[in-house]
């Protein structure tokens, strides 16, 4: 019942009679899941469906666990998706920043995790894309969860930069087609890359992305009080001066004018964990120093592409966008496209 086919794969067990002699089993790799009836009485498993239908299972790739090594000796562990067809040989490539920070890229079937999802709909683009869980992401123990406290903009975009380094010096990348896309705290990490390490990445997307971590850890709704001692254990005190120069220092906005490559800034109107004020002051004084932006307003989003008319919205905007900058493949016009612009009341 174990194989799977080649590379990792997990286990789920979904329900059992009371004797926890008859159970349901998933077992999933990174492009498919398929369910089991497992008798203990007769050491017996029957197949009884798959989570992915074939066809579209056919179309993913699988994804490569990679372990990188930062500057200062961490292991980094991320993951390689690379797409059909090609020589794996100086690819354009996405640097895709998971969000949180306090989170970890979510290995598993892309019908269960929106960061395989993604990873598959970039590669499928024509993109290499890897994914790092830099210092700070959950999963690795506390130690390495600490490594990132005073780390924003610092040790922890290193990592990113560092796993940038590992792909062009490996022959995956082309150094001068990579783009940086993140969500929420990878948005943050995408602008980071883009206004302090401006030759680095030919282009960004930033989803959600915060821009003054000052103003951003002030305006948390009150029902958000208690994850604000880990923002204040992390980044800093904003009503300490020293904290908030420093907080300043780390923060995207601050450094509009550094700006090199274009750059697609995508917010929710109705996002309350980043507010719109973060994406349009970013936007405002990029437009000011006659910087390459383009700015993505849904009105009806929050933080996350929950709904599938946004995630559609965004995902053909983003593949556009990518296309004019690193080349790579963007699909025609879909009737679904325009149902989603209408209702998902799109601004630019």
């Amino acid at each position: 019942m174990s194989a799977q086919g080649d590379g990792p794969f997990g286990l789920e067990s979904v329900s059992a009679d009371n004797a926890e002699r008859r159970l349901i089993v998933s077992i999933y790799t990174s492009t498919q899941r398929r369910y089991y009836l497992v008798d203990r009485s007769n050491r017996s498993h029957t197949l009884l469906g798959e989570g992915i239908e074939p066809d579209l299972a056919l179309a993913m790739v699988p994804v490569k666990p990679v372990t990188i090594t930062s500057r200062d000796g961490l292991e980094l562990h991320s993951y390689l998706t690379l797409p059909r067809g090609v020589e794996p040989k100086r690819l354009p490539m996405v640097l895709l920043v998971h969000g949180g920070p306090w989170m970890r890229t979510t290995w598993g079937d892309p019908m269960r995790s929106e960061d395989m999802a993604l990873a598959q709909f970039l590669a499928n683009r024509g993109y290499a894309v890897l994914q790092v869980d830099f210092r700070g992401s959950t999963g690795y123990g506390r130690r390495f969860l600490a490594a990132g406290i005073g780390e924003f903009a610092e040790k922890m975009q290193d990592d990113l930069l560092d796993a940038v380094r590992w792909a062009v010096d490996g022959g995956i990348a082309d150094a001068s087609c990579i783009a940086v896309m993140g969500w929420s705290y990878g948005g943050y990490a995408a602008l980071v890359g883009l206004t302090m390490t401006p030759e680095t990445f030919a282009c960004g997307v930033s989803v959600g992305g915060p821009t003054n971590l000052a103003t951003l850890i002030e305006s948390f709704p009150p029902y958000w009080t208690v994850d604000l001692s880990m923002w204040h254990d992390y980044v800093g005190e904003p009503a300490n001066p020293e904290d908030r120069e420093e907080m300043a220092r780390r923060s995207p906005l601050t450094h509009a004018q550094r700006l090199q490559r274009p750059v697609l800034i995508v917010q929710g109107a109705k996002d309350v964990r980043v507010g719109i004020d973060q994406a349009e002051r970013m936007v405002d004084a990029l437009r000011r120093a006659g910087k390459p932006v383009e700015y993505l307003r849904i009105e009806d989003m929050g933080h996350a592409m929950g709904w599938w008319a946004h995630r559609l919205a965004v995902l053909r905007r983003t593949e556009e966008f990518l296309h004019g900058c690193i080349g790579g493949r963007a699909s025609r016009f879909d009737p679904f496209d325009a149902v989603a612009w209408v209702w998902t009341r799109v601004s630019r």
